[in-house]
């Protein structure tokens, strides 16, 4: 237990909060929805409001840091972020300006999430990617536009006829594929990789919404070693340190790269352990340590871990008090509105097979949404 303060701000800091306080970490969250599991792992947080598409506003940002510093019982070590500063590198500059980085710092986010200076960089390296443009294509069939910096699925649509001019858009050509991640711990002492299947939960204008992952996926002995061998010739050409994730489509056997996040992402859930082993190892990397060894002596993840999205598709839904099992996290406060289409909560699950992990995980989303749904319309009944 190291009883240290760490700073963490993210759409949802639930995942990495519970993985610092695993590890022995008293976490100082910033989030958008400050749910009950967040803020009671927390030491302290505060929830801020931030746009999907343009994130966390600065000053009101560093504001809720500077109070949280002021409140720690000890200096923090450092800022560790999650999902919603891919899309603006000047925020992650001035963060770093400020406080210690656990993680990717701005030149080296810029230097992924630029499309121009990404897939020119999978073409040096002889990576196979989809094809990739800035300037929208004369005949839109087949394509995709997609934003830079965007997470969640949310940002990809079909490429419409006539796209406005945007600086923040760019498109790519729609492949076949199966969908698989590699959760990359990655230093300039070592790497190590985990390999989840990623889903999505789609609706008619979010095709591409991020649905779920569920790992440790096992594949074919020479795909996986393909796939390990070009992320870390993108994470070393890239410079990237700590916990990043290598999104990849593969077709018959053969993988092409979507896109890099060099942060924790989604997946957290699925791979981390009760000792928050892969939180300890993001800030080993980040002080250029060897996370690859902390991994080989210390880490015991299940042997397969499904989490998945539930959103709020049936409606609008003011969030009802219940008795919450202990497979759903990310709990919203009681008598919060979660707008339709809105991520709801996040359901798990643990076994010995993926497929099996994946089946209890559907049965789950299920059951979560029902006892959600009645339960809000019972209480609304009551009032």
């Amino acid at each position: 237990m190291t009883g240290e303060t760490v700073l963490i701000a993210a759409f949802s800091a639930r995942a990495l909060a519970a993985s610092a306080r695993r590890a022995g970490y008293l976490p100082l969250t910033v989030d958008c929805f400050g749910d009950q599991d967040t803020v009671a792992l927390a030491h302290a947080s505060r929830c801020l409001p931030a746009r999907v598409q343009v994130g966390f506003t600065a000053r009101p940002l560093m504001a809720a840091l500077e109070s949280l510093v002021a409140e720690a019982p000890s200096p923090p070590i450092g800022l560790v972020l999650g999902s919603g500063f891919e899309c603006n590198p000047r925020l992650v500059a001035k963060l770093g300006a400020r406080f210690p980085l656990i993680g990717n710092d701005a030149e080296t986010i810029q230097r992924t999430k630029d499309p121009k200076h990404f897939f020119s960089l999978l073409d040096d390296l002889g990576v196979p990617h989809p094809e990739t443009r800035l300037e929208a294509p004369a005949d839109p069939e087949g394509w995709l536009m997609k934003r830079i910096g965007g997470s969640g699925g949310l940002h990809v649509h079909a490429c419409p006829a006539k796209p406005r001019p945007d600086k923040r858009r760019y498109f790519q050509r729609h492949a076949a594929g199966k969908e698989i991640s590699l959760l990359g711990l990655v230093s300039e002492k070592s790497a190590a990789f985990a390999v989840s299947r990623q889903w999505t939960s789609p609706l008619p204008r979010r095709p591409f919404r991020y649905g779920g992952a569920a790992g440790s996926l096992p594949i074919d002995e020479d795909l996986e070693a393909r796939l390990i061998e070009m992320s870390l010739a993108v994470a070393e050409a890239l410079k990237l340190k700590g916990i990043v994730s290598f999104d990849y489509l593969v077709d018959e056997g053969a993988p092409s790269l979507l896109e890099v996040n060099p942060r924790p992402g989604a997946t957290l859930d699925v791979f981390d352990d009760a000792s928050g082993t892969l939180f300890k190892a993001h800030v080993e990397a980040t002080r250029d340590g060897d996370p690859a060894a902390l991994l080989a002596s210390d880490w015991h993840p299940p042997v397969a871990r499904a989490a998945a999205f539930l959103y709020a598709d049936r409606g609008p839904l003011t969030a009802p008090a219940v008795d919450w099992p202990a497979w759903a996290a990310d709990r919203p406060q009681p008598g919060s509105v979660i707008g339709a289409g809105q991520p709801l909560a996040t359901v798990t699950a643990e076994g010995e097979t993926v497929e099996a992990v994946l089946a209890t995980c559907g049965e789950r989303l299920g059951m979560l949404e029902t006892l959600l749904y009645d339960t809000s319309n019972e209480q609304g009944a009551n009032q």
